[in-house]
């Protein structure tokens, strides 16, 4: 089974995009739902120390209502902890992937990037949306998809069909790996492809 970490930045700045984000995660899931054997941990953080995840899940509508519950808060960026977190999850059992969805990035690249090499080691790819066009956390997202063999892709608001698209093409990864994107032939499947090799 595949298992997916859906990790997202609930500080207040990504308010008046929550209720996109939900929706297009529930398309996300319910797409591979239908094919089968995805499981899926939300993780998210707000405030200036608040890093929680879920539990691990396979129904959509759980999965839907976990996201729904979480109210975004004024904070700072705790990328590092989501990638520490990953770390610890695939050392008990193996982690397909980790798609992060934020807008910022306050953090030191210095601790960011080794802690992304360390999930590279441990064939964790990680897919960074990035909602919006802000440059630091351009250069830091694409650093780490590049460093973990993952990929970028940047969105706003308009965009919101390319992400869903993206965000299930990287389910269908984390259900049957590289060759479920190559058999896709999908025109977002080899787009990311194109990044991760």
């Amino acid at each position: 089974m595949g298992r997916l970490i859906f990790a997202l930045d609930a500080t207040a700045s990504r308010n008046d995009t929550w209720d996109m984000a939900c929706h297009l995660q529930g398309d996300m899931f319910k797409t591979v739902a239908s094919v089968g054997g995805l499981s899926v941990q939300l993780v998210y953080y707000r405030d200036l120390s608040e890093c929680r995840s879920s539990r691990w899940v396979t129904d959509t509508n759980e999965l839907t209502r976990l996201m729904t519950r979480i109210q975004c808060r004024a904070g700072r960026t705790q990328i590092g902890k989501v990638l520490t977190h990953v770390q610890k999850e695939t050392r008990l059992l193996k982690v397909s992937a980790l798609v992060f969805v934020g807008d910022a990035c306050e953090e030191d690249d210095d601790e960011l990037i080794p802690a992304a090499s360390e999930l590279e080691q441990a064939g964790v790819p990680v897919f960074m949306f990035q909602e919006g066009n802000n440059r630091v956390a351009e250069h830091t997202f694409r650093e780490i998809a590049r460093v973990t063999r993952g990929a970028y892709c940047r969105f706003d608001q308009g965009s919101a069909k390319q992400l869903g698209e993206l965000l299930k093409a990287v389910a269908a990864f984390a259900v049957g790996g590289i060759a479920a994107l190559e058999a896709s032939k999908d025109a977002v499947a080899i787009k990311l492809l194109g990044q991760m090799r």
